[in-house]
Order: C-alpha cells, then sequence, then structure tokens
C-alpha cells in the first residue's frame, strides 16, 4: 500500500476540492511530512528526487531523473491530442536550523523546507496522483519537480539539459505558497509578479592603519558607510516612483580592532526591480554611485555584480485561463482580484521566458514569513492547490475539434 492509497477521511470536502484528492490528503500530507523530516540542497536532492520518481512510476508516469542534475520529470500521455501542459514544484531546502517546534521537524541539522517547496512538491504529487487514476484529458501532462530554486540555478539548469526539447510544452505554469493570504484562496497577477534578483559582492579598498593616525590611512569603513548611506539615494532618484525597485545592503564585513584601520570593507547587496529596464537602470547606477562615492573619500570600490534571475512576467493568456479556472472551481471569493505583485524573486522566470505560462499564488494562512526559522507550510493548502492543478489539466488538454 503507497501512501496515496489510504482509505477516505470523514470530513466535509471544502469548496472547490475535488473528492478524489480530499479522500486522501492524509496521504499527501503524509509525503509532505516525509519530505520536511529530510531536506536537501540545491543539487543534493538525491533522497528528494528518487521518492517522487517513486511514486510516480508507481501511478504510471513515465519517468526521467537527473535532468538538469537532481530534476525529476514526470509525462502522461492519453488520447490523440496534441496539446501538452507543463505543472511545476520545485524541490530544494534552505540552510537554516529550524525551530518551529514540529513533531515532523527536520532530521538534518541546519537544514529546513522554510520556504514550503515541501509543500508545493505535495500538491503537485497529489495532483498527479488524480490525473492519472480518475484525470479526464487527451493530451501531454508533464511534471517538472526542479531542483536549485533557491539558488536561482535549477530552471536554467533543466533548461539547459533540454527540457522543453525533450519534454515539450505549449504553456507551463507554477505556484508557491504566500503566508498571510487565506487557505483555499488563491492570487493571480497580469504581467510582472515577482522581481528580478541581482546579487553583487562590493570591496571598498583603502589603506590600513593606526587608529591613532588616520590621517596617514585611507579609511574604507568610513567610505563604506558614505557608500551604504549613498546607495540609498539609487531608487528614489533614478527611477520613476510609478515603478519598482529595491536597493539593499544585507551585510558589511570589515575590521577586527578598534584602534586598527583595516585595508579592506566588503558589503554584499541585492538588487530587485520588476522590469528589465529599471533593472540596468539599477545595475548601472549602483555600481557607478559606490565607485565614485569611495573615491571622493580616496579608497576604490570594486564589484562583483553577475546577473541573477530575471522577473517572474506572466502571460496575459495563460494567466486568464487558470483564474477562469479557479474561479469556476473555487467561486469569487476565493480568487484574490487585488492581489498585487511581489518583490520577491523566484527562477520560474526562466521557465517563463522559453515558455508562455503563469505564476500562481496559494495562501499559506497565518504563518511565520518565507525563510524564517519558524515558517510552517499549512497543510491545508494542499487539497486546495492541488485541486487547481487538477481542474487546470483537465480543461486544458481537452479534445481539440477537427
Amino acid at each position: 500500500m503507497t501512501l496515496l492509497d489510504r482509505p477516505p477521511l470523514d470530513t466535509a470536502v471544502p469548496r472547490g476540492v475535488l473528492p478524489a484528492i480530499a479522500a486522501r490528503i492524509d496521504a499527501a500530507i503524509a509525503i509532505r511530512h516525509d519530505l520536511h523530516r529530510h531536506p536537501e540542497l540545491a543539487f543534493e536532492e538525491h533522497r528528494t528526487s528518487a521518492r517522487i520518481a517513486e511514486l510516480l512510476q508507481q501511478w504510471g508516469y513515465t519517468v526521467a531523473t537527473g535532468v538538469g542534475g537532481t530534476g525529476v520529470v514526470g509525462t502522461l500521455q492519453r488520447g490523440q491530442g496534441t496539446r501538452r501542459l507543463g505543472l511545476r514544484a520545485d524541490i530544494d531546502a534552505l540552510p537554516i536550523q529550524e525551530d518551529a517546534g514540529l513533531a515532523y521537524a527536520s532530521q538534518r541539522e541546519g537544514l529546513m523546507h522554510a520556504c514550503g517547496h515541501d509543500g508545493h512538491t505535495a500538491i503537485l504529487l497529489a495532483a498527479a496522483h488524480y490525473l492519472a487514476h480518475h484525470g479526464r484529458f487527451d493530451g501531454t501532462l508533464q511534471l517538472v519537480f526542479q531542483p536549485a530554486e533557491e539558488t536561482g540555478s535549477g530552471a536554467s539548469r533543466m533548461i539547459a539539459d533540454g527540457l522543453f526539447e525533450r519534454f515539450p510544452v505549449d504553456a507551463i505554469y507554477g505556484l508557491h505558497n504566500w503566508p498571510g493570504v487565506p487557505t483555499g484562496h488563491f492570487g493571480f497577477v497580469d504581467g510582472p509578479a515577482m522581481a528580478s534578483v541581482d546579487w553583487a559582492r562590493l570591496r571598498v579598498v583603502g589603506k590600513g592603519g593606526h587608529g591613532a593616525e588616520p590621517q596617514g590611512s585611507v579609511d574604507p569603513i568610513l567610505a563604506a558607510a558614505h557608500v551604504v548611506t549613498a546607495l540609498q539615494s539609487v531608487v528614489s532618484r533614478n527611477v520613476d516612483p510609478r515603478q519598482m525597485g529595491v536597493v539593499t545592503v544585507g551585510s558589511i564585513h570589515g575590521g577586527k580592532a578598534a584602534n586598527v584601520i583595516p585595508d579592506v570593507v566588503e558589503l554584499t547587496l541585492t538588487v530587485r526591480a520588476y522590469l528589465p529596464e529599471v533593472r540596468d537602470t539599477l545595475r548601472r547606477r549602483v555600481a557607478e554611485v559606490a565607485q565614485h562615492t569611495a573615491a571622493a573619500f580616496g579608497a576604490r570600490a570594486e564589484i562583483e555584480f553577475p546577473r541573477g534571475f530575471p522577473s517572474v512576467i506572466n502571460h496575459p493568456e495563460q494567466t486568464a485561463l487558470v483564474r477562469t479556472v479557479a474561479r469556476a472551481g473555487f467561486g469569487d471569493a476565493q480568487v484574490l482580484d487585488d492581489f498585487a505583485p511581489r518583490t520577491a524573486s523566484e527562477d520560474f522566470a526562466f521557465l517563463l521566458q522559453a515558455r508562455p505560462g503563469s505564476f500562481v499564488f496559494v495562501g499559506n494562512g497565518d504563518s511565520a514569513p518565507l525563510h524564517s526559522p519558524r515558517y510552517v507550510f499549512n497543510d491545508a493548502a494542499i487539497a486546495p492547490a492541488a485541486s487547481l492543478w487538477a481542474r487546470l489539466a483537465e480543461h486544458y488538454l481537452v479534445e481539440q475539434p477537427a
């Protein structure tokens, strides 16, 4: 007996949740808790991938493993339909020590599923079971279990490994749970839905010396302090107030003693935007402001500024479709018309650059924030979200008229 073959629960089925998914929700939750106990970092998700592949194979999917490193793709084809739908879940965890007090807490020191990727995987697996055993569709379903979302490299690695050539889709959809949004509710965003992110490492190089004789030194701490302040002008004075940009200095390190001026101060930054042109402006101005401000104090700013990943930009037709499916299945009250874009980032952006699709937000209820050691994924989100994926697949993969 597999986890998803347990008998039904004796509970009322919430609106929009498919009865077959509700009947085995305890099994889906058990899978989630198992994944939560065994978190794995980016490209180390070997146990997670093996468990996913095992379940998909049991349910009749054709399974490919090792896609983009540790990715898994499950394919289910029915009928003669030519339409092809992709659904994606991320599977990696974070280097965070859990402090949520769960009975099924992480068994790996310093690692936890602090972003709910264990929940996203359980959602897609619950939908996978339903579609394999009860799904009414005509076409090809591609279920993509992606590694390394947290590092921003998993999606691009799968694409480089021929994801869409080997497992073609006409549209791709993904989701993310969101704390503060009621469970069973869904948020849809047209256009930019999540921000781009670029990470910068900045070195302010001066000339060290004795703290009692600063005139013989070039103080990189003083220069770095002014750089941090000056960087706060980048958004306010270079970006249209109607647009979004964020520049955050997340760390600053320099010096070891109170009476010693160091040679170097190191800073790390993140830079975020919705629009590509704003992103380019921020990248240019961050470098210019840092370099010129440091130079004003006789120091030198060296910056490493590789591109991270772009903003998540939902395609209008695919977003309208999944919103319509949600309204039909769950009612207007559970579809949040005023859901705003988020300034966090997601490497699903690369998938949306390659194929049309949409990224959906799923309510996680009243929980601690994402990436918090006290964050808890809400198991009550699994059945509604899995039902949305199942409904979307059955709606999208229909026999087309001749």
